[in-house]
């Protein structure tokens, strides 16, 4: 439980420290919506895994361009179950 309470800081610092252009770039992934992204930060809704990973890319390009005020945002933090982008190690050795 502590290890969710840590992840899902993650969005809720990028979007504080973030500018009204800044966040309104990442959120052309969720169609335009920043309010959509404050509830996937207050963990009121998840984000598909799709949805995760296309948030992350797009953190990261806008983070790029900060001079490290900004810092990615892991599309583990983003949805209910992020077990699901772990890579199964015995996958790996097969």
């Amino acid at each position: 439980m502590h290890v969710a309470k840590v992840l899902c800081i993650e969005l809720i610092r990028f979007l504080r420290a973030a500018s009204k252009r800044e966040r309104a770039e990442v959120a052309t992934v969720c169609s335009d919506s920043v309010s959509y992204l404050y509830q996937l930060a207050g963990r009121h809704r998840y984000a598909s895994a799709l949805l995760a990973t296309r948030l992350e890319a797009r953190t990261r390009e806008v983070a790029a361009n900060t001079d490290g005020r900004l810092e990615v945002v892991p599309r583990e933090s983003l949805v209910r179950h992020p077990e699901i982008f772990r890579r199964d190690e015995s996958v790996e050795e097969a």
